[in-house]
């Protein structure tokens, strides 16, 4: 089977977590910060909070901004539930904006429209979370805009996305948003295991993170209701959670830094040779917008099912029987049954309806060699012309 994605690990990043292994810092020790200066020099950001997972980094990101029940927050329907459940965890009210047809992304025209429409009612969101689906990122220099004209902070979720840029700046330089999350899943760029980063250029926002990974608790003294009883003492000043990352996990990361552009232009060059090779085939290929390089985590196509003489799940279903780990991202979030339960549906957001109708993940990372991709292509077009 070929993967749809997956981790590519080196010598060098082996050695870096036996190094951990041998040494006396497994956890919360030095790797963890030297992880951390590494992304903010990388991103061009100021802080950045190294934590166990993505979902972590989105959930302490609504906490650091206030957000708490009643609360409104908007993101995507088109992502992983993770983007949507971090606001949950707050007590707040989640809700959805359509995506570009294009680009798959939070469409800015609808969210202008839906800010329009909620200034009306007086139910404006405290966060937007636009999602970088695939690695491109959204229109974040229009979504800014908004931001200031309606007062909400945003959460760029940038799971897909280290390694890419914005008007040829780094993604996760929050020039347009309060917070950037990170994933180091293993089918992600880059990877720790398990594991996910918060970056910000506000230092309050950085230290009130810090405190909520790690159980509330503060050993400055400054921060305290009172001088410490002695050299151990430490208080808990806020209820958080344990949502730190490992050292062994910052290891793997700081290693893989050194070759994340490798694995970008590696994941880029792929997709043009998708591009070429699709060309006559029924399928629409992914678009990018001039002003983003993408970071390529996914390359999704979607079937032009007019042209074809089977369904969307035939085709997935052919594709994995022959040894294609295709996959589909994502389920819109509203369709999941927690979501119905709470009185969610799709009416709303045809572009999302219509694109999980559509879309095919093909294999993607950098490890993938050209017989492997052309494996890919004469498998999709077997099943597309039979």
């Amino acid at each position: 089977m070929i993967p749809y994605g997956k981790q590519d690990i080196s010598e060098q990043d082996i050695q870096a977590v036996v190094d951990i292994l041998r040494s006396e810092c497994l956890t919360q020790g030095p790797a963890v910060p030297a992880f951390e200066n590494e992304i903010t020099r990388y991103c061009k950001v100021k802080h950045a909070v190294a934590v166990n997972s993505a979902t972590s980094a989105l959930h302490i990101a609504c906490l650091a901004l206030g957000v708490g029940k009643g609360d409104i927050v908007w993101t995507s329907p088109i992502t992983f539930v993770a983007s949507a459940n971090c606001a949950l965890y707050c007590g707040a009210i989640v809700d959805f904006v359509d995506i570009d047809p294009r680009t798959y992304n939070m469409s800015v025209e609808s969210l202008t429209e839906k800010l329009v429409q909620a200034k009306k009612i007086g139910s404006l969101p405290k966060v937007v979370i636009p999602v970088h689906l695939c690695g491109q990122s959204c229109d974040m220099a229009k979504i800014y805009t908004l931001s200031k004209q309606y007062g909400f902070k945003v959460i760029e979720d940038a799971s897909h996305s280290i390694g890419g840029k914005y008007l040829n700046e780094p993604i996760g330089n929050c020039r347009f948003s309060d917070i950037t999350v990170f994933s180091f899943h293993p089918v992600k760029i880059i990877t720790t295991g398990e594991g996910g980063m918060a970056v910000t250029n506000s230092l309050l926002l950085a230290k009130k993170m810090q405190l909520l990974r790690s159980h509330g608790i503060t050993r400055d003294k400054d921060e305290m209701t009172h001088p410490p009883d002695g050299p151990w003492y430490y208080q808990q000043i806020d209820l958080g959670y344990n949502y730190r990352m490992t050292d062994i996990q910052a290891a793997l990361g700081l290693s893989q830094m050194h070759r994340l552009d490798e694995f970008v232009k590696k994941r880029n060059i792929l997709a043009k040779q998708y591009n070429q090779l699709l060309l006559d085939l029924p399928v629409v290929i992914p678009w990018q917008q001039d002003d983003c390089y993408s970071g390529m985590h996914l390359y999704v196509i979607r079937l032009k099912l007019g042209q074809i003489n089977k369904t969307h799940c035939q085709i997935f279903e052919g594709m994995r029987s022959a040894g294609i780990g295709v996959n589909l991202h994502y389920i819109p979030i509203y369709q999941q049954p927690y979501f119905e339960r709470l009185g969610y549906n799709g009416k709303n957001y045809p572009n999302a309806n219509f694109y999980y109708s559509e879309a095919i993940s093909l294999p993607i990372f950098p490890a993938l060699t050209q017989q492997e991709q052309i494996t890919v292509i004469e498998t999709l077009q077997i099943e597309l012309k039979s």
